[in-house]
């Protein structure tokens, strides 16, 4: 009879304490990378509610006295003089003709130029002009701003003897040129993520360059390019110290670019300054101004997120 050796039985292992605290140590190190991210989001957050609760609060003390109707619908604007009028479409107007100039100038600027780095430029010249592009919107605002009233202003009077020295045309030129980085960056970088597959089978069947950028990558690109049109004039419906500075602070309703205007943010760097007592109606009025720039840029992003969502395209 042939008797199999027996297989030795491993002895179980007695636990050490260092080994029990391994993974204590290991949940701590999490619990260190996991609170200031949670601390960082819950800050944005924060801020977030109380820039609302802050306008909801003077916006509702504003409309206490101001008829909501009188807002929405009065033709002038002029709560700092003796005679009050409340008309929000006066700034309103001055507002959206800065911005129409200002599209005007960066959205085709911007898309011809990231067609030109897309399409068209070698990858020495495209690492070089990009980062030069992008210069631009490094530049301080205010230093815009007087380049539209010291420089594109006297140019264009020499063109235009009509035209003032504050004046929306200058104004959305130069607001134009300060956006055209954002369009051209956005518009580039959507048709990068155009797969390369695309452009092979185009050239394939004998389309050239030019038929390929328009026909193709960018109908292929066209949901980033629309958000970064529509990102583009959220941008400059918020901008400040060029208005400010070259538009000049002359609240008229009219759409006409030669003439001084008012646009709502120049408005209230106006009040802003310090001469209008805290707490009165006049004060108010900034809130209910920052109200309707909220909303307005709120709806502009929502409106670029669905198109973002809506013609997304996804290749495999």
């Amino acid at each position: 009879m042939i008797t199999l050796p027996r297989p030795e039985v491993a002895a179980p292992r007695r636990l050490r304490a260092r080994d029990l605290r391994r993974p204590l140590r290991r949940t701590l190190r999490e619990w260190a990378c996991e609170l200031p991210l949670l601390v960082a989001a819950l800050v944005s957050i924060f801020t977030t509610v109380g820039i609302v609760a802050v306008l909801a609060a003077e916006t509702l003390a504003f409309f206490r006295l101001v008829p909501l109707g009188q807002f929405l619908t009065d033709t002038q604007w002029t709560p700092l003089f003796l005679e009050k009028h409340f008309g929000i479409v006066v700034l309103l107007s001055g507002t959206l003709l800065t911005t129409a100039i200002a599209m005007l100038v960066a959205l085709p600027l911007g898309l011809l130029s990231a067609i030109y780095l897309s399409e068209y430029a070698r990858p020495g010249v495209r690492r070089v002009l990009k980062p030069v592009l992008e210069i631009l919107a490094g530049i301080p605002t205010v230093v815009y701003g007087y380049f539209a009233l010291l420089f594109v202003t006297p140019l264009l009077q020499a063109l235009i003897p009509g035209l003032a020295v504050f004046n929306a045309l200058s104004a959305g030129i130069v607001m134009g040129i300060m956006i055209l980085p954002l369009v051209s960056s956005m518009s580039e970088d959507a048709m990068a993520a155009v797969p390369r597959a695309l452009r092979e089978g185009a050239y394939a069947l004998g389309a050239t360059r030019f038929e390929v950028a328009t026909q193709i990558v960018v109908p292929a690109a066209l949901s980033g390019i629309v958000a970064a049109f529509i990102l583009a004039v959220s941008r400059a419906i918020g901008e400040t110290m060029i208005v400010a500075i070259a538009a000049g602070l002359s609240p008229t309703l009219t759409l006409n670019p030669l003439v001084p205007i008012e646009t709502m943010t120049a408005y209230i760097v106006q009040v802003s300054q310090g001469d209008t007592p805290q707490g009165t109606l006049e004060y108010r009025t900034i809130f209910a101004v920052g109200t309707t720039l909220f909303m307005l840029t709120l709806a502009l992003n929502i409106v670029s997120q669905w198109v973002l969502d809506r013609f997304r395209e996804e290749y495999q």
